[in-house]
This record gives C-alpha cells, structure tokens and sequence, in this order.
C-alpha cells in the first residue's frame, strides 16, 4: 500500500507497528511524532521511521493512517486536537490503548464529522521499553484487538488490518465493552493482584528481614507483573475503574470462601479447590500469545564454580540467541534450577534448549 502513516509515540508499541509497516508496505512514508524529541529522534536514526516531525498538526493533515500509541489520557487529549485539524476526509484513525470504551467515546467528537476512528489494542509487549527495543516480531501471533466506532465502513475495517498485516497478529472484532471486561480480567486485574501480593511482602519484610532473599525465586516470579510502568497502571485502573471495581468485589467474596475452607480444615474440599484451578489453568493454551506478556524460562542446574555463567551464555551467544533476563535463584523451593533465563519468545527458548543440550551435561528445565 502507498500513502503516508503517521505514528504518535515512539515507544516499543509505536516502534514495533512501524517496523512491521515499513517492511510490509516498502512504497509508504513513515513519519514518527513524540514530544519526547530524544526518542524520536533515536527512532529516526536506528530507521524505524522514515522522517521525524516536531509538529503534530503538519504530519497529523498530510496522514493516510494515524496511529496514537501513547498513554490513555494522552490519547483522549490528541483525539481532542484533531477535532481542530484539517485531517484528509479518508484519513484512518487508531489508537493502541489498553482500554476502549472511554476512548472510544472521546472519538465520537472525530466520528461525528465523518474521521473513520477503529479502536486497537495490540497485546503483545516485552520485558523491554522504549523504541530501541522495538522489533517486528513483536506482534506476531499476538491477538489484535479492533473496535470500530459508529458509523464506520467495514471495507475500513479491512484496509485497517490491510496496514497492519506485517504484524502477523490476529485480529478479533469485539465491542468496547467486551473488550475492558476481557482485558480487565486477564490483564489489569492480575497487575492488581501482583501489586498487591508485593505490598503484603513488603508489609510483612520489617518483622521478617529473609523474606526478601527467599522472595527472590518464585515469589518473585509470580509477581513479576508487579513492575510495570506505575505510570501507566495508573491511567490504566482510572479508565477502567468500572470493571476493576466489580472483579476485586467477585475477587473478596472469592477470598472469603477460601478462608472458610482452611477454617472447616476439610482436607477434601481444600485438594479440590487446588485441583480444579489446576485442571483450568492446564487446559490454557500454551502456544498463544495472550493480554500479558509471555515469559519463557529456562532453569539450568549448574555446579557451583567460578565462570559458569559466562559459560553457559557464551554457549548462547555463539548461536546469536537473544536472552531477557538471566538471574541466580537464591531458593529452590519448587524450582529446579539455580540459574534461571529469560527468552522473548518460545523459539529462542527451544533453540537455547537445543544448544545447552548438545553443549553440557547440566539438567535443564523449562518454566
């Protein structure tokens, strides 16, 4: 497709959209918009973008394709903008927000004079930020999600996914209010729960001063959720405040069923209660891409000598496989490895598998 595509916010999302673009719409101009002028300006030099503008009103009136990939509030504020702007009567409109339905009742103002905005929410990420840690892959096999506001054609629709189609996603077509009950379940309301399970820690630390070595295995897996952005958790829990409040409700009476079964002590009735999150939580896809990122580890068991480590990722990096995170588990309780390694995705996590295998005698074990 020719034309030209202007994307606000040179994050990792913005970023990772642009390189997906540029590679599948080679004939398209991309031009980068962020009032954060270092990271447009890293974005235009590792050519992420094709041209970098300082002004959003000149880039936003010559754009075929607009995509906002900013915070929420950011978001609502730029839609606001347009309303003022002489924007091309087919010029497409989306935003890449983790919640939909205020946003796209702030687009109703665009809609009303004829803008074509579709709500999207690519969910995918990674355990990196900013637009040096943008990368085509990002997406791929992600779900894509749209939300077309009223009065939108769905020949749009489709030259939406038609823009989009580099990012190898998978695209689902849901209500806004869907979506927010979808996203707050499986994705902002588990943040809640992290942040919390950390405050309880953090509570309990003072009368406990091991806790935080022992927190550093799987407790600190479990709640790794807990250090995202606050920033944009924040705007996050406030536009989805609605959603949240109901499932931290459904989330207490939960709880207070759980207490009443460590209470009867009835040894029967607590297994089931295990057992059946276990048979769910088991029947959960493994290979799809879902709301929170995917954290695919590896634990290997390795002897204790000086060197190990940069053994071991000296292995990888002869095979140029990337790694995320790599850390040394103080507590092995439940987890069999002393050295644990993070991959982006699960190809790379094979691949390290395959050449720690053919490289050592070391047990490994996947997370």
């Amino acid at each position: 497709m020719n034309g030209t595509v202007l994307i606000i916010g040179m994050g990792l999302i913005g970023g990772s959209l642009s390189l997906c673009i540029k590679k599948e719409h080679p004939h398209a101009k991309v031009i980068g918009h962020d009032v954060n002028h270092k990271e447009l300006r890293l974005a235009k030099s590792l050519g992420v973008i094709d041209e970098m503008s300082l002004s959003l009103q000149t880039a936003a009136e010559q754009a075929d394709l607009i995509i906002i990939s900013t915070p929420v509030f950011q978001t609502e504020k730029i839609i606001a903008q347009f309303e003022s702007l002489s924007l091309k009567e087919s010029v497409l409109i989306t935003d890449t927000g983790s919640t939909k339905e205020q946003i796209m009742r702030s687009s109703e103002v665009l809609t009303k004079n004829g803008i074509q905005f579709i709500g999207g929410h690519p969910m995918a990420g990674s355990h990196k930020s900013g637009v040096a840690a943008a990368k085509e892959i990002l997406f791929e096999n992600a779900f894509y999600m749209l939300t077309p506001g009223s009065g939108v054609a769905e020949e749009n629709v489709g030259k939406l996914q038609d823009w989009l189609r580099g990012t190898h996603a998978k695209f689902l077509i849901v209500e806004p209010r869907e979506h927010d009950e979808l996203t707050g379940m499986i994705s902002h309301f588990p943040h809640i729960v992290a942040a919390s399970l950390v405050h309880q820690a953090k509570g309990s630390s003072t009368e406990h001063p091991y806790l935080r070595r022992l927190a550093a295995g799987g407790f600190r897996d479990i709640t790794r959720i807990a250090s995202s952005n606050p920033t944009m958790w924040k705007d996050i829990t406030i536009q989805n405040r609605g959603v949240l409040l109901s499932l931290l409700k459904e989330w207490k009476v939960e709880m207070d069923e759980v207490v009443s079964l460590i209470e009867m002590n009835d040894s029967q009735k607590i297994y089931d209660y295990f057992n059946d999150a276990k048979v769910f939580r088991d029947d959960l896809p493994i290979l799809e891409k879902g709301a929170i990122p995917s954290f695919y580890d590896l634990f290997v068991d390795v002897p204790d000598y000086p060197g190990v480590i940069s053994e071991v990722t000296g292995y990888l990096a002869q095979e140029k496989i990337s790694l995320t995170n790599i850390r040394i588990m103080e507590t092995r309780e439940d987890i069999y490895g002393v050295l644990a390694i993070s991959f982006q995705t699960l190809e790379d996590r094979e691949r390290a598998l395959h050449c720690l295998r053919e490289q050592t005698n070391y047990e490994l074990f996947l997370g």
